[in-house]
């Protein structure tokens, strides 16, 4: 069995906000690194590069991943979705996205994608949270700027939303 070297490049693919991609990377390249630099998904920042900060904060298969720790060679074949992949349109933001344009919940914007993935992933699974769980989640989450209030309050005012679009459904 011949080793791979270090330097060389293998294929990849996977399925972006549901659209397949593909291209090629070093073993040892990240996915932030590749979804940012070769895929142009650049809404997906990467701050302490060690899986702290959460702002590179993507979904991978259902999980929540931080992207920059996880190799782009570990997600061959995997469904990644990623804040661009959040707006129904690209005219259009979606619900989460509308609730923290209101509430002025984001400043200088780099921990924003992050947070708003882990928001949208957990408000999914659990569309009645309360504030504690709001807190609870966001403690995976840095953020200089806005205090985390701003946040909280979008959060919950699109959870409202959303499980009262919930009911509405399953009243009809």
């Amino acid at each position: 069995m011949s080793r791979l070297k270090a330097d060389s490049r293998h294929p990849f693919r996977f399925t972006l906000n549901g659209k397949p991609v593909e291209g090629e990377a070093e073993p040892r390249m990240l996915l932030s690194d590749v979804l940012r630099h070769q895929l142009g998904a650049t809404g997906t920042h990467v701050g302490c590069e060690h899986g702290v900060c959460g702002a590179c904060t993507v979904v991978v298969d259902g999980m929540l991943t931080r992207s920059c720790l996880t190799l782009a060679a570990q997600v061959e074949g995997c469904e990644i979705r990623t804040v661009e992949g959040l707006a129904p349109s690209a005219d259009r933001l979606g619900v989460l996205q509308q609730a923290f344009r209101r509430n002025h919940a984001l400043q200088c914007g780099f921990c924003t994608a992050g947070i708003l993935m882990s928001l949208n992933h957990y408000l999914s699974r659990n569309p009645v949270p309360t504030e504690a769980d709001i807190r609870d989640l966001l403690s995976g989450h840095l953020c200089r700027c806005t205090g985390y209030t701003p946040i909280i309050r979008a959060a919950l005012e699109a959870a409202a939303q959303l499980s009262s679009s919930i009911k509405e459904t399953s009243d009809a």
